[in-house]
């Protein structure tokens, strides 16, 4: 894992990567904020440096993440360990690597940075998440459609990272050459031995590479040879030079990789074992447990060639020779005697066994002495048994035994393997260091064959899924082709994570963009899977690879940028609405003519008419740019304001009337479509048939009202007047109907000021009873009606308060501040006009108490009150309710 550094300047953000296995470093410079967020979230790292040019951002504080730009990557960091560092960034950084991993301060790093001149700024993290490159609950992930499933690990990665970073013209069509080449193969290919260049350099330089590593080594190299020994597999080889000196950050001429492939291979063949030679058996004996030569010789035997270590291997059989025979001379007659004699006891019992903890073959066995020594065969045997003893010389057990001629033999076995065993290290760490001065190439060749396995899977599931090359086009001016506008083809274009399986539950889309599309169209009716559509299949041809179209053809974009849906950030202390526009502001400041835009219903997150100013700008901002792009939008009031656009077609997705119902077609069309299909989609989602209903009666009251105002605005005068604080409308009539109190109204407001009075005064004498208060309270209910406010005289007072709902239900609270706890509740949607009884009372604790009196006694008197549960606390009843829960009762 590497060790990761960011810093910025007046470039932008930097991000310095050091992998101290590979003695390497590199430093993007000039990323945006989200792609430094991006490039965090799908790294591990080893460990984190702050450079210290992150404390001031671009509004001059030094409290960082606190105002704007920072923010999000202040989020992605602060939950994270991380160090500041000061100096310059690159060299200040390198010394902290050599600092932890102990190395010399002149260890050398070699820069791989890779130019992103002539490249598309890497993968936003909101694009990235919103088509799934980084994994996302409920988003397609859109890697997993273009390996087949076991073509995972390494393969996956580096398409993973090619699509978060996309690459140059250049090897964008070296890659989809090679795409090209390899659907069009006929012969047999490689396994394509995959591994990890980290991996690989760590166990070379700490010369652990055992056999098993040097044969997977030598597979890769063999691979490559193999594959340039082919026509069909060269010339595919060929074209991948170029992305893997990209990826490596090494340049390896053709014929110079073949040579020194040819060479490592050979040297390797020469030292480790392959397998097969009849030299390399496990030693046998007749009478020794096979397991016990096995545990013994397994571990070292098999992993060089025998010649290396002609001395030691023929010690090893030597050793293994006497053992045999010192074995057999010994325990052997035990064991034939212990046979042949019976006993009334139960028998005698005696084996030769391998006593695996102690690495050791002795007699085990029991009521094998014979109780008359009458110098029969084996009596002598049994006479030079003795108990066997461990390592710390301590008696194994009862019935283990062995003799002095076995010990002395299994001594000289164990010293003769011990000595080939590390012989056999000797010559795997020699290896390993020759092979150290071919690291480069070694390291080449491993990440070749991973992009290639790459793309030979990627073409395999392509096909399999029914996708496409496209036909790719630069616009760059770096390169001498004729300058033309930007144009995108995608024919018959079906959503990424849908297979020729499946596709006839897809609908296919022409996509002809040859400006900035506005797209309408109803709810559920396919417009943000288009946007993901056209996202995904932009992002893959802009990387060389297969595109879920018919056919297509893609410019290359110098950026894709994609903005679905926004949420608050609480920690942060932003909504939805700024998050949204924090998201649209790095879009649009970085958009240029060769961009492609992708916004999906701008502007949803604030009031609709600003909302739709706001959005009406955005457009007109990128239709100056002349970007291509698609902005969906439920806005239609867009439509109607006096926009200044050149670039910009409108489109819809389609509906159609089926049996008296308008559906969705989910087919792109010109125009616009002006149908939300909002009340069907309710239904559909299961929202209960009186509420959708309810909602259908308000629509179209709301329609006729609105169609009212429309004509009296423009045919006579205005009976439209503004409340006090200029927030809300309303019409003459609503206002004047609602400053006229029914007798009902004035009946509960009589019974509800009665009796609340009766309870306080009730409540106030029995506290001044008890000495709780200094003197009596004249309990006083003053009301306030419609657009009327508390006196001075109670600011700084305790006071208890009821509001009285046009719903006839009740809300009973206390506060010190009435003025400003009266505006509060008159915010809230329904409560402008509400009227409110209060009485000042002496104090907070009498005022706490007396809510929690009123909250459980006015139930009781046949009132209906909102925060009735507020009555089961005891802590004086100081739970309050807030105006939003007032207003959803």
């Amino acid at each position: 894992m590497p060790v990761v550094g960011i810093s910025r300047s007046a470039k932008g953000y930097c991000l310095i990567s050091v992998l101290e296995t590979m003695k390497t470093y590199s430093a993007e410079e000039g990323l945006t904020e989200e792609a430094v967020v991006t490039k965090l979230r799908i790294c591990r790292y080893h460990h984190l440096y702050l450079h210290s040019s992150l404390r001031n951002n671009s509004s001059g504080t030094s409290r960082w993440g606190e105002f704007g730009e920072g923010g999000l990557l202040w989020g992605e960091c602060s939950g994270k360990s991380f160090d500041w560092f000061d100096g310059s960034p690159i060299e200040d950084l390198l010394s902290k690597v050599r600092e932890i991993y102990g190395l010399e301060e002149k260890t050398i790093f070699r820069n791989v940075t890779i130019s992103l001149e002539g490249r598309p700024q890497p993968l936003y993290l909101g694009t990235a998440t919103q088509i799934g490159v980084i994994p996302t609950e409920g988003i397609p992930s859109l890697p997993k459609m273009l390996l087949p499933p076991n073509c995972g690990g390494l393969p996956s990665m580096y398409i993973r990272d090619l699509l978060l970073n996309p690459p140059s013209f250049d090897v964008a069509s070296a890659i989809q050459d090679a795409c090209r080449l390899i659907g069009s193969i006929n012969c047999s290919i490689p396994e394509f031995t995959c591994i990890p260049s980290a991996k690989l350099v760590k166990l070379l330089e700490s010369k652990e590479v055992n056999h098993i590593e040097f044969c997977r080594i030598k597979n890769v190299l063999d691979e490559i040879m193999l594959m340039n020994g082919n026509a069909e597999l060269s010339a595919i080889q060929e074209k991948l030079l170029e992305p893997a000196s990209v990826v490596t950050g090494l340049k390896v001429d053709a014929d110079i990789l073949i040579k020194e492939c040819r060479l490592i291979s050979q040297r390797i063949g020469e030292v480790i074992s392959l397998g097969g030679e009849i030299d390399q058996a496990i030693t046998s004996s007749e009478y020794i447990p096979k397991e016990f030569f096995i545990d013994m010789e397994s571990s070292w035997k098999g992993r060089v060639k025998r010649v290396h270590a002609e001395e030691e291997f023929a010690n090893v059989d030597a050793a293994a020779k006497a053992l045999s025979t010192a074995v057999t001379e010994d325990f052997l007659p035990v064991i034939v005697r212990v046979k042949s004699v019976m006993s009334s006891h139960g028998g005698s019992k005696g084996e030769i066994s391998y006593a695996k903890e102690h690495e050791a073959v002795w007699f085990k066995g029991r009521r094998f002495t014979p109780n008359v020594w009458a110098n029969t065969p084996g009596e002598q045997q049994i006479k030079q048994l003795k108990p066997a003893i461990d390592s710390k010389g301590r008696k194994v057990g009862e019935e283990w035994f062995t003799t002095a001629k076995v010990e002395t033999a299994l001594a000289r076995y164990h010293e003769a393997c011990d000595s080939a065993k590390g012989k056999v290290l000797e010559l795997l760490r020699g290896l390993s260091s020759e092979l150290q001065e071919k690291i480069n190439i070694l390291v080449f060749c491993s990440t070749l064959l991973i992009i290639t396995k790459a793309l030979f899977g990627h073409v395999s599931e392509g096909l399999r899924r029914g996708w496409v090359l496209p036909a790719i086009y630069p616009l760059s001016k770096d390169y001498s082709v004729e300058e033309s506008s930007s144009e995108m083809d995608l024919l018959k274009l079906f959503p990424y994570w849908l297979d020729d399986t499946n596709q006839g539950n897809a609908i296919l889309n022409d996509v002809n963009m040859r400006s900035l599309f506005i797209l309408t169209g109803p709810n559920g009716g396919g417009k943000s899977s288009m946007l993901r559509s056209v996202c995904a299949a932009a992002l893959l041809g802009i990387c060389g690879l297969m595109v879920p179209a018919a056919s297509a053809v893609i410019p290359h974009f110098d950026s894709i940028m994609l903005h679905m849906k926004a949420y608050d950030s609480p920690a942060d202390g932003k909504s939805s609405f700024q998050i949204e526009m924090s998201e649209i502001r790095s879009l649009v400041t970085r958009a240029t003519g060769r961009s492609l835009v992708l916004i999906d219903e701008i502007c949803r997150g604030t009031e609709t008419a600003k909302g739709t100013c706001i959005a009406g700008s955005i457009i007109e901002r990128l239709d100056d740019v002349g970007c291509l792009g698609i902005i969906s939008t439920h806005l239609h009031g867009i439509f109607d304001l006096p926009l200044s656009l050149n670039n910009t077609d409108f489109k819809a997705m389609g509906s159609e009337v089926v049996n008296g119902c308008i559906q969705p077609t989910w087919r792109l069309t010109d125009g616009i479509c002006r149908e939300s299909l909002a009340f069907q989609t309710a239904r559909k989602e299961g929202m209960p048939d009186l509420i959708v209903k309810r909602a259908e009666e308000l629509y179209l009251t709301m329609s006729r009202s609105n169609r009212q105002t429309s004509s009296t605005i423009h045919h006579g005068p205005s009976i439209v007047n503004s409340n006090v604080n200029g927030l809300v409308d309303m019409p003459d009539g609503l206002g004047n109907g609602l400053e006229l109190m029914s007798g009902a109204f004035a009946l509960l407001q009589k019974d509800v000021e009665s009796i609340v009075t009766a309870i306080c005064k009730d409540k106030l004498l029995d506290l001044y009873n008890k000495r709780s208060i200094s003197e009596p309270v004249e309990v006083v209910c003053v009301t306030v009606g419609a657009r009327q406010q508390p006196p001075p005289s109670t600011v700084g007072r305790s006071s208890i308060y009821i509001i009285i709902r046009r719903d006839n239900k009740l809300y009973v609270g206390q506060t010190d501040d009435l003025l400003g706890r009266l505006r509060s509740h008159r915010l809230k949607e329904g409560m402008q006009d509400a009227t409110i009884l209060y009485i000042v009372v002496p104090g907070k604790s009498v005022a706490c108490q007396l809510e929690t009196l009123l909250i459980n006694q006015l139930p009781s008197k046949g009132f209906k009150l909102t925060n009735k549960a507020d009555g089961k606390h005891r802590n004086f009843g100081m739970s309050v309710i807030s105006g939003e829960a007032i207003a959803a009762h």
